[in-house]
C-alpha cells in the first residue's frame, strides 16, 4: 500500500522559508511523477509545483522564483523548499503521488497534509 507521510510545515513569519518532506514508500517512487499541493480556507485545492519521472519540473505563477521542488530518488523522498514566504501561502500542504510519470492527470494517492502558516 502506498503511504506518503509528510513533514515541516509550521509558523513563520513573512520572508522567513520551511521546507517539506514527503517520505513515500510502496510505490513506484522512482518512476512516477509527484507534487505538490495546497488549500487555503475558502479556496479550492491548487497545484503548487509537480515533477515527473524525467526530472521536469513545473510551478504554480505565484510561487515561482520562490519555491523550489525536487526529489531524492535514492531515499524515496519528496521536498519543497519554500523562501521568502508570504501570508497568502499560509495554507494546507498535501504531497502527492501520480498513477504514471506524467503529471498530466490527476494524482491518485495524497498525503496527510502538513499546516503552513506565514505571518505578518
Amino acid at each position: 500500500q502506498v503511504q506518503l507521510v509528510e513533514s515541516g510545515g509550521g509558523l513563520v513569519q513573512a520572508g522567513g522559508s520551511l521546507r517539506l518532506s514527503c517520505a513515500a514508500s510502496g510505490g513506484m517512487f522512482s518512476i512516477n511523477a509527484m507534487g505538490w499541493y495546497r488549500q487555503a480556507p475558502g479556496k479550492e485545492r491548487e497545484l503548487v509545483a509537480a515533477v515527473n519521472s524525467n526530472g521536469k519540473m513545473r510551478y504554480a505563477d505565484s510561487v515561482k522564483g520562490r519555491f523550489t521542488i525536487s526529489r531524492d530518488n535514492a531515499n524515496d523522498t519528496l521536498y519543497l523548499q519554500m523562501n521568502s514566504l508570504k501570508p497568502e501561502d499560509t495554507a494546507m500542504y498535501y504531497c502527492a503521488l501520480y498513477p504514471t510519470g506524467s503529471y498530466q492527470y490527476t494524482p491518485g494517492y495524497w498525503g496527510q497534509g502538513t499546516q503552513v502558516t506565514v505571518s505578518s
